[in-house]
């Protein structure tokens, strides 16, 4: 029924059930203030919170391994590499191939991009909550996305990520509006985003597909749902060939991590961000509790008719963007990990704010909403501010590395674990790996490798070299071994004094002179 003239939906009213007066745009309110403050205090924070510390952590192995591997000075070829290297669409590559022409591929440079998409996730957001259920459940749902231990440390990698979560909020947005108003021009701006989401993360369809047949499921704008979904289809079809030419490269680390321990990591990384476990249960249980606390009260209160809607809607989108992946791993299609499941952690914020957000929860459930988005908050801060939970700090142990070694000795060669080539090639800018040698003459050889620690840490990995230095950068462990002449030291043996007890991979770099 459409509200008579003079009228304001129930969606407007405040805790008390009473209907403000409405404002018009640009309109202020009673004391003077913009009735969108809320909105501009959340986005500032967000940005401060992201764009104050983005280059404070190193680039870790993901990160690192786009600039030398994969980006190159011709747009051609780096999207060469992104089907033979990489395993994600190529949206996010293009992009940021743009942004390193023009402002070079610096660590800040690199993440600029997500750092963007995640400040700009927030107004999106506000608009879900807003066009769903209403103001309450816009800032709770803005405030817990701006905080986000998860989406900040998300915002602040050179991956695809942030951009992938961007567009699927705009999705999502446009997906409410094309249910209000069934237009033409809200089912093609569903179209467009969902294709961006599509093309910024293979993991997109999850919620692309329930917000179609959402879209569907009513006569009157089925036609138009048809065709939006004609268009996505085609944009998928396009990505086919991608798919079959990266052949799930790069993924085969998701099976070699327990499938339980999995399902238990998706909701402390929401809770506590990708480092969070070393945090530990307790301080997981004491930002849970805010929220357990805002979901209970809102039940308890009882949604009305047009919460329970918007509750349902985003149930369903967060449900399907977790359990479909979570019963494909289960068939034997297993690429279910959780940094994949970013999007849908989207919905997951809405139906939290929803229900926090409660109106008959009055003023104690914006109360425990806000105190949930302060914890959040809290997390946020303390990873920038601990090492232990920030990521490997790569560019320290190459400045340990650059500044460790005399001049007189130039031959060498760095033995790490797999995941820090990258970044040592990033840092270290002539390292390259030995090749398909059998030995290399080298007088200083270097290991790099984190707790757990093997036994044979720190003995010498050939007969003739001592140990001279020992440094722990942050949790990354070097190790620098000297001999006194130039020996030929044999590769296996290298690739098997292994340091770090339970990564069991290590690969060797070299400077041009040593082989």
């Amino acid at each position: 029924m459409t509200p008579r003239q003079g009228t304001v939906p129930a969606a407007a009213t405040d805790a008390g059930g009473i209907a403000p007066t409405p404002l018009q745009p640009g309109q202020l309110g009673a004391r003077g203030i913009a009735p969108w403050w809320p909105l501009a205090a959340l986005v500032v924070l967000a940005a401060a919170v992201r764009l104050s510390t983005l280059g404070l952590q190193s680039l870790w192995f993901d990160e690192a391994f786009t600039p030398v591997h994969v980006f190159s000075s011709s747009l051609s070829a780096t999207l060469s590499h992104v089907g033979h290297t990489e395993n994600t669409p190529p949206l996010w590559y293009l992009l940021e191939w743009i942004v390193i022409q023009i402002a070079g591929n610096g660590a800040v440079a690199l993440r600029s991009l997500s750092a963007l998409a995640g400040i700009a996730t927030v107004p999106l957001v506000w608009g879900i909550g807003n066009q769903l259920s209403g103001r309450r459940a816009a800032i709770l749902a803005a405030a817990m996305t701006a905080t986000s231990p998860l989406f900040v440390w998300y915002s602040q990698e050179a991956r695809a990520y942030a951009l992938f979560t961007f567009f699927c909020a705009l999705a999502i947005w446009c997906c409410v509006h094309a249910e209000r108003t069934p237009s033409r021009r809200w089912m093609a701006a569903f179209a467009l985003s969902s294709s961006l989401a599509l093309l910024s993360h293979y993991f997109a369809v999850f919620l692309i597909v329930p917000m179609a047949l959402w879209l569907m499921r009513r006569r009157e704008r089925a036609f138009a749902a048809l065709c939006a979904a004609a268009v996505i289809v085609a944009v998928g079809g396009a990505l086919v060939p991608l798919v079959l030419t990266q052949g799930g490269h790069g993924a085969q680390w998701i099976g070699h991590w327990a499938l339980a321990s999995r399902i238990e990591a998706v909701p402390q990384y929401y809770l506590t961000g990708y480092n969070g476990a070393a945090l530990g249960h307790g301080i997981e249980l004491l930002v849970a509790l805010p929220l357990l606390a805002g979901v209970f009260l809102g039940v308890w209160q009882v949604l009305d008719a047009a919460e329970s809607h918007a509750a349902l809607m985003a149930l369903g989108l967060a449900a399907c963007g977790v359990l479909v992946p979570l019963v494909m791993a289960v068939l034997g299609a297993d690429y279910f990990a959780p940094r994949n499941l970013i999007g849908a952690m989207v919905p997951v914020t809405v139906l939290l704010a929803v229900v926090m957000g409660a109106r008959r929860a009055g003023w104690l459930g914006m109360a425990v909403g806000c105190l949930a988005a302060v914890a959040l908050l809290a997390v946020s801060v303390d990873t920038d501010l601990s090492p232990r939970l920030q990521r490997g700090d790569w560019s320290g142990v190459a400045r340990v590395l650059h500044t460790a070694r005399p001049a007189a000795l130039p031959q060498r060669v760095i033995a790490t674990v797999h995941l820090g080539t990258a970044p040592l090639e990033y840092y270290m800018p002539g390292l390259r790996g030995v090749g398909s040698v059998s030995s290399v003459s080298v007088r200083e050889v270097d290991e790099v490798g984190y707790a757990p620690l093997s036994p044979g840490a720190g003995e010498p990995p050939a007969p003739g070299f001592a140990l001279v230095a020992k440094r722990d950068v942050n949790g990354l462990m070097v190790y620098r071994f000297v001999s006194s002449i130039a020996r030929s030291v044999p590769v296996a043996g290298l690739v098997s004094h292994e340091i770090t007890l339970e990564q069991g991979h290590q690969e060797l770099l070299a400077m041009p002179s040593a082989t």
